[in-house]
């Protein structure tokens, strides 16, 4: 069994605060830059790679989103931090043994600048999950059960990406690859934890309700946006929503590998080489039941 390494960067972020708080929204940047990251090079360059591959200013989102909202997220911050330093990884181990595969893995735990509560990449030539517990806050994901959910989502991205890789198989990217790469993750993570977690709804009375009695025009919305070349930010962005739900993405994702799952297994879905056909023909299907 794949073992998870802890990098546990947040307690040099509370050694630094107390220096920092009652400086400028820029001198805390420049700081965190500065003193903090700099400790953590390859993760300072992962989170600015994640804006400006997006054609945006990390250091306008720092300041304009992330840094003057610290101050009242701490707390949340060193709950969601305590939290998750005793679950990852109990339930990096129960995820190998129930997905059936094996793989190290580093889970790194820090204060950075919105780059999501958890996102998979690479860390020091290991798949990776990234923990900013400033959007964990800011979501109000500080629980051990929510927590726990979103660390199982990430990690169903994990074996996703490692089932590929094993088969020489690369990850795709677009509208459809994000619709069934989210979906899968999803159905990765009730599979984890045994039942229909949710972890992005945490809180949101009625949203499960909404997306089913919705999913016919979520999924025409879907088709509608990637056709017309649209962002699909109000399916998946934390920060932003459709006609006030956020994150109703991951619900459609996880509505068509349910659907698909019923002749294909969960690996041979995540091996699949042609994702936008089947991924369309899905949407098509829930948009024409609605019709």
């Amino acid at each position: 069994m794949g073992r998870c390494h802890v990098v546990d960067a947040f307690p040099a972020f509370l050694e630094l605060w107390p220096t920092i708080r009652h400086k400028s929204i820029d001198g805390q940047i420049d700081a965190w830059a500065g003193s903090y990251m700099a400790r953590w090079p390859e993760l300072l360059a992962k989170q600015q790679s994640c804006y400006a591959e997006d054609g945006e200013d990390w250091r306008q989102v720092a300041r304009e989103i992330v840094f003057p909202h610290l101050a009242e997220r701490l707390a949340g911050m060193e709950e969601a931090h305590g939290n998750l330093a005793t679950l990852i990884e109990p339930v990096y181990a129960r995820a190998q043994r129930v997905l059936g595969f094996d793989s190290d893995l580093a889970a790194v735990i820090y204060a950075g600048i919105g780059c999501g509560a958890g996102w998979v990449t690479t860390y020091k030539e290991m798949p990776a999950i990234l923990f900013g517990l400033e959007n964990a806050a800011e979501e109000g994901w500080t629980g051990h059960q929510v927590l726990t959910g979103l660390a199982a989502h990430e990690i169903g991205h994990v074996a996703h990406h490692h089932w590929r890789r094993q088969q020489g198989l690369s990850n795709g990217s677009g509208p459809w690859w994000r619709l069934y790469s989210e979906g899968l993750a999803q159905r990765c993570e009730h599979r984890i934890l045994d039942k229909e977690s949710w972890h992005m709804a945490h809180q949101v009375e009625g949203w499960q309700d909404w997306c089913q009695a919705n999913e016919a025009w979520l999924a025409a919305e879907y088709l509608r946006a990637v056709d017309a070349g649209d962002s699909l930010r109000p399916f998946f962005g934390s920060w932003y929503d459709i006609r006030g739900w956020k994150q109703t993405g991951y619900y459609l994702g996880h509505r068509a590998i349910r659907q698909l799952e019923i002749s294909m297994d969960l690996r041979q879905i995540a091996l699949l080489d042609k994702v936008e056909p089947l991924m369309r023909q899905e949407m098509e299907r829930l948009a024409a039941a609605g019709s």
